[in-house]
């Protein structure tokens, strides 16, 4: 059985790319595309749908919006030019968010994280942590490393330093990139430096949050947002 996917996006070059990402995969079917939020409930009020390609920023109703007012929701693949709205999608139990222009490649990793989260939910007794982990190319090696044994991560110019439970592993990386690998884990950027597991905070303020014994400062401009978050998970 074919999975079935509409697509939500009111820029027609890209509806066409994830079409065409899709027709590479002969386990994917679209069986609608809209150009805006209203339309794609019609559309969820007659059809079959089983994945959501979503894009954020839309007329009439943005895609975190129209989320938000569906009891029961297929799964979910953000699609946007905006990386800002990834705190937005925190608390939605998103499968991925895809960044446009977007690249086969990184859309397969979202298909696999979509397939694998289908299998869970197939195999109970399967723990879903067992898929959660990225590669990570230190010198000639590429380290597994379970999303959840991650403490925080440090950018050191070219270079970031990955803090994890019983190891450190330093990587050729700018930051930006591996943030874009963990959003489907809800990791926490918090600073231009700095990211952080929030299932790890033990205590924060308004200026900086702690992590075991450390200390890490709270950016400027990712106050009002990060704060947000971690007021809403502590209430």
């Amino acid at each position: 059985m074919k999975v079935k996917c509409l697509l939500v996006d009111d820029e027609p070059l890209a509806i066409e790319l994830i079409k065409n990402h899709l027709e590479q995969l002969a386990l994917f079917e679209v069986v609608g595309s809209c150009s805006n939020a209203v339309k794609a409930l019609e559309v969820l009020r007659i059809a079959q749908v089983d994945l959501i390609f979503l894009d954020i920023k839309m007329p009439q109703l943005t895609g975190i919006d129209f989320l938000k007012t569906l009891k029961n929701p297929p799964s979910v693949i953000i699609t946007t030019a905006y990386r800002e709205f990834a705190l937005d999608g925190y608390d939605l139990d998103i499968v991925d968010y895809l960044l446009k222009p977007i690249t086969f490649d990184r859309f397969f990793k979202a298909i696999d994280r979509y397939l694998r989260t289908v299998q869970s939910l197939e195999n109970p007794g399967i723990p879903t942590s067992i898929n959660q982990f990225i590669y990570i190319k230190s010198g000639v090696k590429f380290h597994k490393v379970y999303a959840e044994d991650i403490l925080y991560i440090e950018s050191l110019r070219d270079y970031v330093i990955i803090h994890c439970i019983q190891q450190q592993i330093n990587a050729k990386y700018k930051i930006s990139d591996i943030e874009k690998e963990l959003i489907p884990f809800n990791f926490l950027r918090i600073h231009r430096s700095f990211i952080v597991n929030p299932r790890k905070i033990s205590a924060f303020t308004t200026n900086d949050i702690e992590i075991g014994n450390k200390e890490i400062p709270i950016g400027t401009n990712y106050k009002l947002q990060v704060l947000s978050v971690l007021k809403n998970k502590h209430t």
